[in-house]
């Protein structure tokens, strides 16, 4: 489906009144999408697709998927919380997983980035310079 223009300028906007200091707020969200559906301005199915685009993006950008060998201990899961925290601003949804297969260290997601700083990843190193 083609968006035209206009809607993705609806949509943007849209989007940019849904945020408060920064985050989105789940009930401005709510309103927006009620609103738009109750409105149907014209092209609102072209609004309303690059809205969702917009909102997925963004959690997106704000989840933090931090993988390691073994659980972490709470201590070690707040130290990484307040260093990513300081990096990428407050507003970062966390999800702590294991992963056996890394075999030591960890690996971080948030967004795009990606630190990997896992055994795994170091041996595959070694491998790809030999």
């Amino acid at each position: 489906m083609k968006i035209s223009k206009q809607a993705r300028r609806d949509a943007k906007q849209l989007f940019r009144s849904c945020q408060a200091n920064g985050l989105l707020d789940e009930n401005r969200l709510r309103q927006a999408v009620q609103a738009v559906a109750v409105q149907k301005p014209r092209g609102y199915l072209a609004i309303l697709t690059q809205f969702d685009r917009l909102v997925k993006l963004d959690v997106h950008r704000r989840t933090a998927s931090i993988e390691s060998a073994q659980a972490l201990t709470p201590a070690e899961q707040a130290s990484v919380t307040s260093s990513l925290s300081g990096k990428y601003g407050a507003g970062l949804n966390f999800r702590f997983s294991q992963k056996p297969e890394l075999l030591g260290g960890l690996r971080i997601q948030v967004g795009s980035d990606v630190y990997d700083g896992s055994v795994r990843a170091r041996l595959e190193e070694l491998r790809n310079a030999l």
